[in-house]
């Protein structure tokens, strides 16, 4: 075999290696749940709360369940917030699910309780403006043309959400520099925030793990994007 064909077999080997996903233990949230739906689509997952397993990780997943300020709380007493801000600054893929959306914000006001979140994008988690609460069950979501996480899914597909609170208005202000983020929305008593896709940083208000095949579809879509 040539030196050639050596570096060709290689660069193919490489190449077909499963990305790693590490998914962010910080006491809340479905982790073998996402584990189990991230090898479904060929993630190498490890479940962790070890901070440089969760630096050198293609992908971080941060899930969370519960109220928003128990959550940030927890994460961070992990550091979460130093590793999701420190994987961000080097364009490291990071990916937010429920509760783990939400803390991305910059706070949440649940019961009367006002926390501060990570603030990697601007806004507030305010409760829904709806009649039954909460959101439980599955919904179609309004997803942009050229949005990487929903392509190939067809837009009546429908999503699994468990939630009271969500984000209801986008408050970053348009810049010139950076590439304008894909908002997602859904509606239940009002629009809200589903999905956002910005650079690097993507989350869902919904659970894709609980979405079946359309969950998985969109976990696949993220995997190859590491």
């Amino acid at each position: 075999m040539t030196n050639t064909q050596s570096a060709g077999v290689s660069a193919q080997r490489v190449k077909s290696k499963a990305p790693t996903v590490a998914i962010l233990d910080y006491g809340s949230g479905n982790l073998r749940s996402a584990q189990r739906a991230l090898d479904r689509v060929g993630a190498d997952t490890t479940v962790t709360t070890d901070r440089d397993v969760a630096l050198e990780a293609d992908g971080l997943v941060v899930p969370g369940v519960g109220a928003f300020a128990a959550c940030m709380e927890g994460l961070r007493e992990v550091r979460g917030d130093q590793i999701i801000g420190r994987r961000l600054a080097g364009g490291r893929s990071v990916l937010g699910i429920c509760v783990g959306m939400q803390i991305l914000f910059e706070r949440g006001i649940e019961f009367g309780i006002e926390a501060d979140g990570c603030g990697e994008w601007p806004g507030t988690v305010e409760r829904l403006q709806a009649d039954v609460l909460p959101h439980m069950g599955w919904n179609t979501v309004a997803a942009p043309t050229d949005s990487v996480l929903f392509d190939g899914i067809d837009e009546e597909t429908r999503f699994y959400f468990v939630h009271t609170y969500a984000v209801q208005k986008w408050q970053m202000e348009p810049s010139d520099i950076i590439a304008p983020p894909k908002l997602t929305w859904a509606n239940y008593g009002g629009d809200f925030l589903a999905a956002v896709e910005n650079g690097p940083l993507s989350a869902t208000q919904f659970h894709p793990e609980k979405s079946g095949d359309a969950g998985a579809h969109l976990l696949e879509n993220w995997v190859r994007t590491l």
